[in-house]
């Protein structure tokens, strides 16, 4: 047995601590504060193997990321631990990309002390009565799938145990510990026993078999079925499934507004990331755990298509407003959903062959034509396309990129599932680059490749993010696409007033960020290798250089690319 099942808590935080190694948790990604110095005297007192890694991260955004961007590379949740209710309102935004995202996290912070003298713990500084609130839950109630107040020493290894059960259960995502002072600094009873807290997380979801007739019976019938995912497993097996499901069938498949990719660039019968690819003359639509398959302003189904949805909750209950058609709700795991399905079918639809000849040709089409596009943004400014097709070549074998409104995915060559990672629906700004740092912790020797818009950069408060990389030894790179501008702002703008006033100025208001930091200094502040590229011809080289140095110095490196404004994207 590990030293720490031998170790009976003696406190709550030492509760606490040891339930969190016990149910898995690696690391602890915390800001410290005045609530904290009972979890430090015990993160001291404990054997080294009785809790998790701590992990100092000095803004409480980047913490969150972290954790984020860690379960993303690994299926592994961790955990964060906030100062009482500042710390935790720097966290919410963190907190609502992984509700979005469906990130098992379990998210603590202090609660200031209620007792004014007497118990442990109790208050001893003013702001012990300036930062109590009433409810200091609300800051993320609407965000997290369970919240508790540890109310006594004894409960917080159990509390621990539950909480993660809970977050690791599809579908997955942030849960929330409120920690006062007084039971994380009170001696656990003399007649408490350690128990085991861990508790594992519920079985997936199995579809329907009712349901899964019905959509067989469908797919016979279909002419053009398309099959549109956004997202997969951290383990890649969605994505392998669909793969060899979609050929099989001779099915289409489609991204569009994806945050995880599922196949190679090169599958003959992926069709893209473009949101206007996904319903021409489909005929069955089959949606797999993406919460928004479509915009109903400016794309829809025809009105003869049949949609299925499927996945853990495939009525997505979190999100208030949610009108896309359904025909059929089918709550499973998609892994199963696919195994159920093909096996009901038995053998492959008749037309398949067909619809994957001319699906090949459909793709490589597409592939040429955007790759001439891709050569025709180099220049100076480059275009995205040309900078996304650069990073693409860069990637070797296993690299990884977390972007925050930086790469096209399109005008990228990807081996295979999860080797790019898009920012949540929520639009959570400065999480890629804080994310690539805790993918880059669970593994050293993989590049992790964080690009990301100059305003995105600014919104990883990268003096934190920069001094995380070089503390903790993550070489990531860092790739600012820089025009200079909130361009999504500017894009929306034109959108909705395409012939307005702000479309006919010289500088639209709310738009620009000049005069612009040097952001290579930022990075050069905490030792990082950084260079300016101003001209699409020299990006290659500059990538070089980058690589070389992560490679054989071990050192962050930072690329500031010049990118020309787009209306497009």
């Amino acid at each position: 047995m590990d030293t720490h099942e031998h170790h009976k808590p003696a406190t709550g935080a030492e509760a606490l601590l040891t339930g969190l190694k016990s149910s898995g948790i690696d690391y602890v990604f915390a800001n410290a504060g005045t609530d904290f110095p009972p979890i430090i005297e015990a993160m001291a007192r404990l054997p080294v193997d009785a809790s998790p890694v701590a992990i100092t991260v000095p803004h409480e955004t980047a913490g969150v990321a972290m954790a984020h961007g860690h379960y993303l590379v690994t299926g592994r949740a961790q955990a964060v631990m906030f100062h009482v209710n500042v710390g935790l309102a720097n966290a919410v935004m963190g907190v609502i990309n992984a509700a979005s995202d469906n990130i098992p996290v379990l998210v603590m912070s202090g609660r200031t002390p209620i007792t004014e003298t007497g118990r442990p713990g109790h208050r001893v500084t003013p702001i012990h009565y300036g930062q109590e609130m009433f409810d200091q839950t609300s800051l993320l109630r609407d965000v997290v799938k369970f919240n508790y107040e540890l109310r006594y020493p004894e409960q917080a290894g159990e509390l621990v145990g539950r909480a993660m059960a809970l977050a690791n259960s599809a579908p997955e995502g942030p849960v929330y510990l409120s920690l006062p002072r007084e039971p994380l600094a009170e001696a656990c009873p003399d007649w408490n026993s350690p128990q085991p807290t861990t508790r594992p997380r519920a079985t997936p979801a199995a579809p329907d078999p009712a349901a899964i007739v019905t959509l067989a019976d469908w797919l016979r019938a279909a002419d053009s079925p398309t099959i549109l995912c956004q997202r997969g497993d951290p383990d890649g097996q969605l994505g392998a499934a669909l793969s060899t499901f979609a050929t099989h069938h001779g099915i289409r498949v489609v991204s569009p507004f994806m945050t995880r990719n599922l196949l190679s660039s090169d599958h003959p019968n992926f069709a893209g990331f473009a949101p206007d690819a996904v319903f021409d003359q489909t005929d069955l639509l089959i949606v797999l755990d993406s919460p928004t398959p479509w915009i109903a302003a400016t794309n829809s189904p025809p009105p003869s298509c049949k949609v299925v949805h499927i996945g853990p909750d495939p009525h997505f209950a979190r999100l208030p407003m949610r009108g896309n058609q359904t025909d059929i709700a089918v709550q499973s795991d998609p892994l199963l959903a696919l195994a159920a399905l093909d096996a009901a079918l038995a053998a492959p639809l008749i037309n398949a062959d067909k619809r994957n000849a001319a699906l090949a040709g459909q793709s490589a089409a597409r592939r040429t034509k955007l790759a001439a596009v891709a050569r025709n943004a180099v220049g100076e400014p480059m275009g995205a396309e040309w900078l996304s097709h650069c990073i693409s070549n860069a990637m070797g074998d296993d690299a990884v990129v977390f972007s925050d409104l930086g790469v096209l995915p399109g005008s990228m060559d990807l081996a295979g599932p999860n080797r790019v990672f898009i920012s949540p629906h929520s639009g959570g700004l400065g999480w890629a680059m804080n994310a690539a740092l805790g993918a880059q912790l669970a593994d050293r020797e993989r590049l992790v490749i964080a690009c990301v818009g100059d305003g995105s950069y600014m919104f990883a408060n990268p003096v934190a993010a920069h001094q995380i990389a070089e503390a903790l030894q993550l070489p990531i790179l860092t790739i600012v696409k820089n025009n200079a501008m909130w361009n999504a702002v500017r894009r929306s703008v034109i959108g909705a007033y395409p012939d307005g006033a702000a479309a006919k100025a010289n500088e639209m208001p709310l738009t620009s960020l000049a005069p612009l930091p040097d952001f290579t200094k930022v990075a050069q502040a905490n030792r990082a290798h950084a260079e300016k590229v101003a001209c699409g011809q020299d990006l290659p080289a500059a990538l070089k250089r980058a690589i070389k140095v992560i490679r054989t110095e071990r050192r962050q490196a930072l690329l500031d690319v010049c990118v020309a404004v787009s209306d497009a994207h």
